[in-house]
Formats: structure tokens, C-alpha cells, sequence
């Protein structure tokens, strides 16, 4: 999956993949949020605005014959021009999810392409649609079948849906079944994060005010994309997101994760970075139990570190499924190196039960405890004894070829005085890890300083 952007924020042009493992590193405001957002965007909502449209004459055929055949092959050799369609209609409304003035981004573009071989539609499928009181179509796939059967269950004549709903209706089927598989399904954790869970209540508060004052008609509707944007926050929708997956905390700790369920002891490392749990009980408050003690403090009287990391606990423990992509913006946010460590090796092990992890980071720390999970990805005697030595386990090493790294950097060829960057690949090898010239740069200026500060007098 190829990522383009053009004239988003301060990114000119840049181009990246989606690894298991996607890191963009750089300096502040180089683009690095901005090339984030555009892609949570276009995932979250990527069915508003890819669109497969059935003619008439299918529709009819369909509602005279009773039966239809839709071969999903046909469909996928067009992916391209339905992606290039779909994210047209993205870039258009970018500064929708990005709360901007549409000024600020008519001239943005947001590209996502597929090879289609990386296409595996879904293997079996099978639904019903009509009204609440009677079905009016069965739609099914058989495995290893790539037709799928759309049949008439009602009277022929007694279906009353416009040719443009049915369209619109059997297009959405055909939506899912080439694509639910291919795009993971986006959870974010904003920079934000850390306010949103010391004013949770202030926010619930701001929201009932609105339902009552008209804003908002009910409150299973914030779930959709336009209900979000009619909150009026002047936040990017990731940020909104973001907000509401904390105020829907008690919600979502009635379920239980794949990773609680199948991998608790990701929940033990987890626990031992944020240093305790979380509790979300009946009445919807949220407290924080430290290691080792009964006390239960508030968001407000917890940590910055607790407060950050509050979301990504949830969605650990109550919502992640195998596929999906947890997106971080700075992991590192108000945590010890140590942690930053921790949370390096936490990646590395989601990434091996089969989930995506996307982050942009400033931390070194983060980096260099990544490489060192990619260099012990060798079989060599030397090594196995530093992973025995180091406690190191099979679940956090990572092979090379899963990450992606980026660099935000100002673009060269734009010349000198550009204000424009764009991303850059960073070298990855399976023996020495990840180069990012970005910290080895100021690492190395500072060493020098130290060096000269230390040995200058002999000299």
C-alpha cells in the first residue's frame, strides 16, 4: 500500500509505504502529524468515499430475472480507477478532517495505491438486505468462488427501492468483500490524548449541552463522520476521534480484545510501563490503581505518563482485533527512556500477533531499542546468549524487511531557502538496524561538545 501526498501542511511531496511497522521520524513541524492524519482520515473513512456504482440495466435485469451474478475478479482489475476516483473525492474534503480553512488545503492531494495483487477479497459472504419486516434480497459468496449472487426473496414487482438505492446498496456489498480486507481498521492516539483524559467529564458536559441546544439529534449518531464534523471543534477529526473513544471509555470496557483473551502477558508489559491499571467502573469514572497499592487516584491527580497512556491501555485491553493499526502520535509523550525502551519491545510484539503499528517519534531511545530488537533477529551463538543474557524473548524480535522508516527532511531539490519537506526512506539492516541521521547528527554534535569540554584542556 503506496502512500502520495502533495502540498499538505509543510510537505510539498512524499511518498511512503505501509509496513507492519511504519515509523516518521523528524524534526518539529516538518510534516510528520500531517502525513499521519491524511492516512487515518482516508481509513477511518474510506467507504464514504470509495464508490462502485450498477447500472440501470443491472438493476432491472436483477428485479426482472430474480437473479444476478457479480464476478468480484471484474471489479478488482478496476481498483485502480475506483481508488483514484475515492481519493479525489478525499483530497476535497481534506480540510474537513483536518478542521482547516479550505483555503489552507485546495491544493492538497492524497493518493493511496494497491498493487492488486496485495487484494484478497473476502473468501465467504453471505447477508440478507431489506426492511426491518421482510428480507428482499439474499447476497452470498461461496469459498474459493469469486462470484457472488445477488437473488430476489420478495414478489417480483413489490420492491419499492429506487434504481439508485439498490445501486448504491449492492455497491457497498462488493465494497466490502475487496476491501474490508485490505484497508486495517485505524485507531489513533493524538498527542492530544493527555488533556482529553483530565477533561473528559468538561467534554460529556459540552456534549449534552449541545444535544439539547439541537447540535446533535442523538447519541448514537456522533458514531458517523458527518455528525463529528457538526461539533464545530476546531480540531483535526483524529483529535475528535480521539475524544470520543475516552468519553465512550465505560462503553467499550464491556468487551474484551483478542489480546486480552488470547495474549494477557502484552497487558503485564503494558501495566509495567504506565506502572499499575485502569479501572472504568458503573458510575463512568476512571481512577488508576498504581503497582503494589488499594489507592485509586483520578485522571486528575495521576501522572502525565498515566494520562497519556490511558487510551492505548483501552484499546489494548477492550477493543484491538488481529489486522487492525494502532497509529501513536509520539509514543515517547511524558514517558521515562526506560519506558521508551518498554514501549519499543510492546510494538515489536503486537506487530508479531499480527497487528500494525504506525508512530511518529522524536525519541532515540525508541529508535536504537528497535534496532536492537532487528540486530538480535540473527542466528548466531554470540547473540542467542545476549538475548538469554538481556531477557529478550522470541515475541520481540522483529525481521527488518516488516519495517518502514521515514525521515521528514527538507527537500533539497526545492532548493536551500525551501520551507517545503518531504520524506525520506531510511536505510534499515538486518545487522546494524535502522540509520536515522536525524538524531546521529545532534547525538554526535553533543558528544563532541562533551568530548572537548572533558579532553579540550590537554590539547
Amino acid at each position: 500500500m503506496k502512500i502520495s501526498i502533495e502540498n499538505l501542511g509543510p510537505i510539498k511531496q512524499a511518498e511512503y509505504t505501509l509496513g507492519d511497522l511504519t515509523i516518521i521520524c523528524g524534526g518539529n513541524n516538518t510534516g510528520k502529524t500531517y502525513a499521519t492524519y491524511a492516512l487515518f482520515g482516508f481509513l477511518y473513512d474510506w467507504n464514504q468515499f470509495l464508490s462502485i456504482h450498477i447500472p440501470d440495466e443491472t438493476i432491472e435485469q436483477l428485479l426482472n430475472d430474480g437473479s444476478i451474478d457479480f464476478d468480484v475478479q471484474e471489479y478488482i482489475e478496476r481498483v485502480p480507477e475506483i481508488l483514484d476516483y475515492g481519493c479525489e473525492r478525499y483530497s476535497e474534503s481534506l480540510h474537513y478532517f483536518f478542521a482547516s480553512p479550505e483555503r489552507y488545503l485546495k491544493e492538497s492531494v492524497f493518493k493511496l495505491s494497491l498493487d492488486i495483487s496485495e487484494i484478497t477479497p473476502k473468501e465467504k459472504y453471505k447477508a440478507s438486505l431489506g426492511s426491518a419486516r421482510n428480507d428482499l434480497f439474499s447476497i452470498s459468496k461461496s469459498r474459493d468462488s469469486s462470484i457472488v449472487n445477488m437473488s430476489l426473496l420478495a414478489e417480483k414487482g413489490k420492491v419499492r427501492y429506487p434504481n439508485d438505492v439498490l445501486s448504491q446498496m449492492i455497491g457497498n456489498i462488493l465494497k466490502e468483500i475487496i476491501f474490508s480486507r485490505v484497508f486495517p481498521k485505524p485507531f489513533i492516539s493524538s498527542a492530544e490524548r493527555t488533556g482529553a483524559a483530565v477533561f473528559k467529564d468538561e467534554l460529556n458536559f459540552l456534549q449534552n449541552e449541545s444535544s439539547k441546544s439541537g447540535t446533535i439529534s442523538s447519541e448514537n449518531e456522533i458514531d458517523s463522520f458527518v455528525d463529528l464534523l457538526k461539533l464545530k471543534a476546531n480540531y483535526a477529526l483524529p483529535v475528535k476521534v480521539n475524544l470520543e473513544f475516552i468519553k465512550r471509555l465505560k462503553e467499550f470496557s464491556k468487551y474484551d480484545s483478542f489480546i486480552t483473551k488470547q495474549h494477557p502477558d502484552i497487558l503485564d508489559d503494558f501495566a509495567v510501563i504506565a506502572g499499575g491499571d485502569y479501572e472504568v467502573t458503573e458510575n463512568d469514572e476512571i481512577f488508576f490503581i498504581p503497582e503494589g497499592s488499594r489507592i485509586k487516584l483520578t485522571m486528575k491527580e495521576s501522572s502525565s505518563a498515566v494520562r497519556s497512556l490511558l487510551d492505548i491501555g483501552a484499546y489494548l485491553r477492550h477493543v484491538a482485533a488481529p489486522g487492525a493499526l494502532l497509529m501513536i502520535d509520539e509514543p515517547e509523550l511524558n514517558l521515562h527512556p526506560e519506558n521508551q525502551r518498554r514501549m519499543a519491545r510492546l510494538f515489536a510484539k503486537l506487530v508479531n500477533i499480527g497487528m500494525k503499528v504506525f508512530i511518529t517519534t522524536h525519541s532515540d531511545y525508541i529508535i536504537k531499542e528497535l534496532n536492537t530488537l532487528i540486530m538480535l533477529k540473527q542466528d548466531k551463538p554470540h547473540i542467542r546468549d545476549i538475548i538469554e543474557q538481556e531477557g529478550y524473548g522470541a515475541d520481540e524480535l522483529l525481521s527488518y524487511d516488516r519495517i518502514r522508516v521515514y525521515i521528514a527532511e527538507k527537500d533539497d531539490e526545492a532548493g536551500q531557502q525551501s520551507l517545503y519537506y518531504t520524506l525520506f526512506p531510511a536505510d534499515i539492516d538486518p545487522e546494524l538496524g535502522i540509520e536515522v541521521r536525524t538524531f546521529d547528527k545532534v547525538i554526535g554534535e553533543m558528544n563532541q561538545i562533551q568530548e572537548e569540554i572533558v579532553w579540550g584542556e590537554e590539547e
